[in-house]
């Protein structure tokens, strides 16, 4: 045989080796021999020659080398290996049986088959894999009653579809899908017949869209005759129309998009449509959302009425996760009433401002940054557009506060603060600010302690410590709210202290303090007083630059703690009460600081009366005349052992019979004969009862001297004047009762959260619950942690929540012996069915003998869409809403209202 016909074998049969999988065998056996035949044709020469052996083998070895040598110079084949027909295993099993036919190429599972590929889950009733054509089919079955069961459930990664069967190749992993079920973000989806392109199309004919539970019979869908869905990021339909009750609605559109990303995207806010009689018809709360990023969004929103008013509105939210959140709102509105030209036209602008930011108290330990604004022009509340705000028309205040504090670590340790405030009255349009206010101190020092062991003594137990505050105060109007004359009327100043102190104990059971405090205040406005004999009056002339006073006072107070305890055995209901009491006697010296007063003349008579430089200072001024008084104080609490109910307890249960019960007086020791030294006797209190679901609080003041006919107090006791050992001059009773079928009913609502409470709303909702024309997604009534289980209709749950609060007011101070106030409120809310909620806040005033300020409102839970009513009926105002409570179709909505009219 030929070296080129044996090549030609060769390389015949390389590539017979190379199709199968016994290449790897087979080429060992084959280059051997070629390489012998090779060998053994190259070495023997035409003529026959003899050759010795050990030729023979020493030839042997270098061609052996020779062909290692040259297989090493071999390039690699280029050819890409073929990829298998299954890029992972499949495993599958059957709670039946699973049967393989070899013929057909077919594994059949049945009953509660299971079949996994690499991401993909399927599960389903029968599961046929034919491996001839890749393909996969799974259907359901049908039981002995006809009812069909366990329909085929897919799941590829996070998206699941649910049909009724199902054709899945494997190769091109493209699928035809029949009926399918499928829940993208809120919505839920069924198509009569799906297409998978791959795992990032699906094209489905005839499908239905809802954000209802039930997806088989929901209260309303939309049906699409073509959806192009992309799971997690969009879904394009075609001709669209809803359906409510599975009756058709003219209601469509001939196309739609609809973003399915889990992180917010950017978008139009659809407007709302309406007509009111003051402004005509409107379009409100339309605008754009701008979903920046991650960390923080922004949404802007605008009114127009065909009068000509219009309102603007920026509402932002951020947050960075483990280090702040925080909210701001910007709301503007340019009202117009009536008509240009005639009588009772006018025009008024109002803004109000909100900001609240909260930091992660673990971020910083050392420092904070905190904001809770809430601010805006004097009427915002009672005349806005979109707010219904009964809490901050009745409450009257806005608060708000911006503080950064800081604390270093030395020792000793500092503390240091800096605040703006701002309050504002709604009524009256008064504003009070603090800009800004900074607090600063010095962590106790003991210059006499050891620095390891206890202090124990007079000497050891000496410390002083220093502060620092400083104001710059405004008090303005709304009118002139950040305008030149506000900050000419602001008042500042710097306050420092220093307080030495110390405590010992005194004959074993009496602990004694005493303290001097230093106190040294700086000014940079101070006034001259003289009288103007043109116009009669005493004017308070303003000298502009830095001056100081100084003052100290020392105080002293001796106190201890009393425990009795009464037994009635261990078989009684009652086994014992404890009482507590803690009397002490304080003393306080402040000495007088005449050499800070002036005289001035007050009248054309030539009166002279003394006055202080520094009397209108934000720290006020030093005093005139000493002070020395002794005080008295007696503080007392009572808790019973109880018996518990539950005979397996072997412990008492311990309650609380009065939680607080004080008394507290003062003697004037440097009073005059004419002046009363004892001030009136201050009692208060407070106590729980119904497992503390009703707290009782009250107090009154007690005067043991008596008046003249003209109610000045005279220094005679009233014992004395023919009456009893006190007079009761004021008198205080407030009681709080709450009531709840539900567990943790006393839940505090999240103020940051919740817009109401950030409006100056209340957490128990006594007058009544805040409504946000411009937000519709949140229920009035709060959302429920859980939903309340169907019980049998003789055994119906019906929730219900009632909140009750009365304060009672007395004065009789010139004996009038007047009830200044009396009034209940109440707030209650109720299940009236499984669907049906009403609720009501009002309250009567027994002085005026009127209801006070109502709010009516009711909820129809309509399974995937929600109907409100709410109605205040002393202002006048009511607000209708339905529509659907997700908040990807909350735009599909009705709302009607009627808000408040200005003119009354």
């Amino acid at each position: 045989m030929s070296l080129q016909k044996l090549s030609h074998i060769f390389t015949k049969i390389v590539f017979i080796a190379l199709r199968t999988n016994l290449f790897h065998i087979v080429l060992s056996s084959i280059l051997l021999t070629f390489v012998s035949s090779t060998l053994y044709s190259q070495e023997l020469p035409k003529k026959s020659v003899s050759i010795s052996a050990e030729k023979q083998q020493d030839s042997l070895k270098v061609g052996i080398k020779n062909v290692v040598k040259a297989n090493d110079t071999i390039k690699k084949d280029s050819v890409a290996k073929k990829k298998p027909l299954l890029e992972g295993q499949i495993k599958h099993k059957a709670k039946a049986y699973t049967k393989i036919d070899q013929k057909k190429k077919q594994t059949i599972l049945y009953d509660e088959a299971e079949v996994y590929y690499k991401d993909i889950e399927l599960k389903a009733g029968v599961i046929v894999i034919d491996y001839d054509k890749d393909e996969v089919y799974a259907g359901r079955l049908k039981d002995s009653a006809g009812v069909y069961t366990q329909f085929p459930y897919f799941k590829q990664g996070e998206n699941v579809v649910e049909p009724d069967s199902i054709r899945f190749n494997f190769k091109t992993k493209k699928a035809l899908i029949w009926n399918s079920r499928t829940d993208q973000g809120e919505f839920k989806v069924k198509g009569e017949i799906t297409k998978r392109e791959n795992d990032s199309v699906y094209f489905i004919k005839n499908a239905r869209f809802t954000t209802s539970k039930n997806i088989e019979h929901p209260e309303y869908y939309f049906l699409a005759r073509k959806i192009k869905l992309v799971p997690g990021k969009k879904v394009v339909v075609g001709l669209t129309n809803m359906v409510i009750a599975d009756v058709p609605t003219p209601i469509g559109v001939p196309f739609a998009y609809f973003p399915m990303t889990e992180e917010s995207t950017s978008g139009i806010i659809i407007p709302t449509f309406g007509d009111t009689n003051a402004r005509g018809y409107f379009l409100q709360n339309g605008g754009y959302y701008f979903a920046l990023n991650k960390h923080y969004d922004l949404a802007l929103l605008g009114d127009y009425y065909t009068n000509g008013s219009y309102a603007f509105r920026a509402e932002s939210s951020y947050a960075k996760i483990y280090k702040f959140r925080g909210n701001f709102n910007f709301r503007y509105e340019n009202q117009i009433t009536g008509e240009r030209g005639l009588p009772g036209y006018g025009k008024t602008n109002l803004y109000n401002i909100q900001w609240t930011h909260s930091p992660d108290q673990k971020a910083t330990p050392n420092s904070r940054f905190s904001a809770s604004v809430n601010l805006g022009s004097q009427k915002y509340f009672q005349s806005s557009f979109n707010q219904a705000n009964n809490a901050q028309f009745l409450n009257n205040t806005l608060n708000s506060s911006v503080s950064y504090s800081r604390t270093f670590n030395s020792v000793p340790q500092v503390n240091m603060a800096l605040t703006a405030s701002h309050t504002q009255n709604s009524q009256t349009g008064k504003i009070d600010m603090t800009l800004p206010t900074l607090t600063a101190s010095v962590d106790r020092i003991y210059p006499f302690a050891p620095k390891n062991g206890s202090k124990k003594g007079f000497v050891k137990n000496i410390n002083f410590q220093y502060s620092l505050r400083g104001e710059n105060r405004i008090s303005t109007y709304d009118s002139l709210f950040f305008k030149p004359q506000m900050f000419k009327d602001a008042k500042n100043g710097l306050q420092h202290s220093i307080p030495i102190s110390t405590n010992f104990k005194v004959f074993k059971y009496l602990s004694l303090s005493t303290s001097v405090n230093y106190l040294e205040s700086w000014y940079m406005k101070t006034i001259e007083k003289k009288y103007n004999p043109v116009t009669n009056v005493v004017d308070n002339i303003e000298n502009s630059g830095f001056d100081a006073f100084r003052t100290y006072n020392f105080s002293s107070q001796l106190g201890t703690t009393i425990y009795g305890t009464f037994k009635f055995g261990d078989d009684k209901k009652i086994q014992a009460i404890r009482h507590q009491m803690s009397p002490s006697i304080r003393y306080n010296y402040t000495p007088s600081f005449k050499r800070y007063y002036d005289t001035y003349v007050a009248d054309a008579n030539g009166k002279i009366l003394d006055y202080t430089r520094f009397e209108q200072g934000i720290f006020g001024g030093p005093a005139k005349s000493y002070s020395n008084i002794i005080g008295f104080s007696l503080s007392n609490t009572l808790e019973a052992k109880v018996k518990d109910r539950d005979s397996t307890k072997v412990e008492p249960r311990k309650i609380k019979l009065l939680n607080s019960l004080n008394f507290s007086t003062n003697y004037n020791l440097s009073a005059d004969k004419d002046t009363p030294a004892w001030s009136p006797l201050e009692m208060t209190g407070g106590t729980s009862f119904f497992k503390e679901k009703m707290n009782v609080n009250f107090g009154a003041s007690l005067d043991p001297y008596a008046i003249d006919v003209n109610g000045k107090q005279l220094n005679i006791f009233n014992i004395d004047n023919g009456g009893s050992l006190f007079r009761l001059t004021r008198a205080n009773l407030s009681l709080g009762y709450s009531l709840s079928s539900k567990k943790d009913s006393d839940k505090k609502q999240d103020s940051f959260n919740n817009k109401g409470l950030r409006s100056g709303g209340r957490e128990d909702d006594l007058f009544g619950t805040t409504t946000d024309f411009s937000d519709n997604r949140e229920s009035q009534f709060g959302k429920d942690d859980e939903e309340t289980p169907f019980s049998g209709f003789f055994n119906a749950q019906l929730p219900w929540d009632l909140k009750l609060a009365y304060s009672l007011s007395y004065s009789n101070i010139n004996r009038e012996k007047k009830i200044s106030n009396s009034s209940l409120m109440f707030s209650g809310n109720i299940d009236i069915t499984p669907k049906w909620k009403a609720g009501v806040s009002s309250g009567y005033d027994f002085v005026q003998k009127g209801i006070t300020s109502t709010q009516l409102r009711f909820e129809r839970d309509l399974l995937s869409w929600r109907m409100d009513f709410n109605w205040q009926p002393q202002r006048d105002v009511w607000y209708f809403f339905i529509g659907i409570s997700s908040s990807v179709l909350s735009d599909i909505k009705w709302e009607k209202r009627a808000t408040p009219d200005r003119r009354l």
